[in-house]
């Protein structure tokens, strides 16, 4: 990415892994919504492009070459990749939690370089060791996923919980999935579009709502609501559906700030919190897709090139679009 809706292709050096990284050879990359905000924004909240950069940070692929301290053995290895390099020794990283910390360098934000391309570095640990059972794309999409499994940790889901998904997109169909395998009873998802609430249904929600013909937050409480919208008023029909004791995850990019119903949060004590990418869920992710609880390869509607990335950015315009996938080889 050049500049705000420009993208070129560049040939540049193999990256040489450092001591304790690998390199790894990129088989598959999924497109997520921050690229395309990105791409057709140039920013989103603080984070913003003011240098040429390189999005994707859905990947998976092959070892190539390791560095001078990791074991020779994984060149040839499969990996689904974690896309972040902590600097584990800040007070967030000692404390677990590495995604919060403030030297983090991620994957296609500003201005760390990402994965649309042939070669990329990351930590050892972070390259994830895959089955051969699963494909390159469903390696690729955990990621997506362990944001799905962060939201369901967070939002309390057991079995026979409830809950409510505002969105029936990519975040939305991997969250009702998610809380499905979690065990949740009744999975209710809302979406303007009829294609994406059939969807939906597909992919384990129990029933689906049109929020503009039924008014959402005079539902049957839920134990847990998320947003994956963004759009202030689902988020607060969401919140007004939500039973005593709740949980609400705010997880779609939207307003930087809206009006919240307060009085319902604070007397029914609801929890409410938001999801900032994740912590220790590869080897969840890598175990609900091996064991059949979650499909991740019939979420894929579109293969691309890296000529044509630009066109799968675009390809969330087409409403039977849920998933596109970059093949950079």
């Amino acid at each position: 990415m050049t500049d705000v809706g420009t993208l070129e292709i560049e040939d540049r050096p193999v990256p040489a892994p450092g001591p304790y990284e690998v390199l790894v050879e990129v088989a598959a990359v999924g497109v997520c919504g921050s690229d395309v905000h990105y791409y057709r924004h140039g920013r989103i909240g603080d984070f913003v492009v003011e240098d040429p950069m390189i999005l994707g940070h859905e990947l998976s692929g092959r070892i190539a070459a390791v560095g001078e301290r990791v074991d020779p053995t994984r060149v040839g290895q499969r990996v689904a990749v974690e896309p972040q390099h902590p600097c584990r020794r800040c007070k967030q990283c000692t404390a677990g939690r590495y995604n919060l910390c403030p030297y983090m360098e991620f994957y296609a934000t500003p201005p760390i370089d990402g994965a649309f391309c042939r070669y990329v570095t990351i930590d050892a640990e972070f390259a994830h060791p895959v089955p051969d059972s699963m494909s390159d794309d469903a390696a690729a999409l955990l990621e997506p996923l362990s944001v799905a499994i962060t939201t369901m940790r967070k939002a309390g889901v057991e079995p026979g919980s409830s809950i409510l998904i505002a969105g029936a997109g990519p975040i939305g169909v991997l969250c009702a999935q998610t809380a499905r395998a979690f065990g949740a009873s009744r999975i209710v998802v809302t979406d303007l579009l009829s294609s994406r609430r059939e969807k939906a249904l597909k992919f384990g929600a129990t029933e689906v709502l049109d929020p503009t013909a039924v008014d959402v937050s005079a539902i049957e409480p839920v134990d847990a609501f998320v947003d994956a919208t963004g759009v202030p008023a689902a988020v607060v029909s969401g919140i007004k559906a939500v039973g005593p004791a709740g949980h609400v995850v705010l997880v779609g990019m939207g307003a930087d700030e809206y009006a919240l119903p307060v009085s319902h949060i604070a007397n029914l004590e609801i929890t409410v919190t938001g999801v900032f990418r994740y912590t220790d869920t590869w080897p969840a992710a890598i175990h609900l897709v091996s064991s059949g609880a979650i499909d991740l390869d019939s979420m894929v509607t579109g293969r691309y090139d890296l000529e044509h990335v630009a066109d799968a950015l675009d390809s969330d315009t087409d409403p039977a679009s849920l998933k596109s996938i970059v093949n950079p080889r």
